[in-house]
């Protein structure tokens, strides 16, 4: 069995759970490919950072296979470029090595600039502050505060810093930043304007996929990434209540 077909569900199963697919996607998907290309005996297990397989031929084990997937990500273009190859596979389009190519450069499929993410991301922020209640004031001020999150969780990801330093840092800042503009005057709802601003940093992906995972079956990755998304609320939590507490105390309570 060359090499290269049993190397190719691992890849593909490994760039949907790097970035963010649910594991009944990943375990589908390998298997598919692994039928598509005849491999034998092929049992797969996916959790939320690792996958284990075997393959094997003529009944005798071929291959045991493990592999760490240390963190996750979310892109949905690359989810949806493998699950587009898998399909291909599966109709018979492509060989192992034809495969392996194309992987390569679904793997290279970058990240929108930063200049747009940020955009996004300050749009993002004053639409939620005004949904939520806030005035145009307030949607202003979000979408100021928007630009200083993104801008800051890009120099995160490039310093490799912590998922929950990352957050507990980011909500802090961004609470900071709002109250500024709140204590010059600008903004009228201090509470609606920091919904707005840290909307960004709600993990509601891996509370989306923790849900459909318990409806798969996987109880337990779904109780995994559950517990990941109530960690990461809880950083967010204390960054906003941190900051607040303290401009509170220092200001005699004119945040409130």
């Amino acid at each position: 069995m060359p090499l290269s077909t049993l190397e190719l569900p691992f890849r593909m199963g490994q760039i949907l759970l790097e970035n963010g697919a649910e594991i009944s996607r990943v375990q589908e998907t390998m298997e598919r490919v692994a039928r598509a290309y005849n491999i034998e005996g092929f049992d797969v297990y996916v959790l939320t950072n690792s996958i284990f397989a075997t393959a094997s031929e003529d009944g005798v084990s071929h291959s045991t296979t493990f592999r760490y997937v240390p963190g996750t990500t979310v892109h949905l273009g690359r989810i949806m470029a493998v699950n587009q190859l898998s399909r291909e596979i599966a109709e018979g389009l492509h060989t192992p090595e034809e495969a392996l190519m194309r992987l390569e450069g679904i793997k290279s499929i970058a990240y929108s600039p930063l200049p747009a993410r940020v955009l996004c991301c300050a749009a993002g922020s004053a639409a939620f502050s005004f949904l939520f209640g806030g005035g145009p004031l307030d949607s202003l001020v979000a979408f100021f505060c928007g630009v200083v999150l993104e801008l800051y969780l890009d120099f995160a990801d490039r310093k490799a810093m912590s998922k929950f330093l990352k957050n507990l840092s980011s909500s802090a800042l961004v609470t900071l930043c709002g109250a500024a503009f709140f204590l010059m005057g600008l903004g009228q709802n201090m509470d609606k304007i920091i919904i707005g601003s840290i909307i960004r940093l709600v993990p509601g992906v891996a509370l989306t996929n923790s849900i459909r995972d318990f409806f798969s079956g996987d109880y337990l990755s779904g109780a995994i990434r559950m517990l990941d998304a109530f960690l990461v609320g809880g950083c967010i939590a204390v960054g906003v209540g941190f900051v607040i507490k303290a401009l509170s105390v220092l200001t005699g309570g004119a945040l409130l």
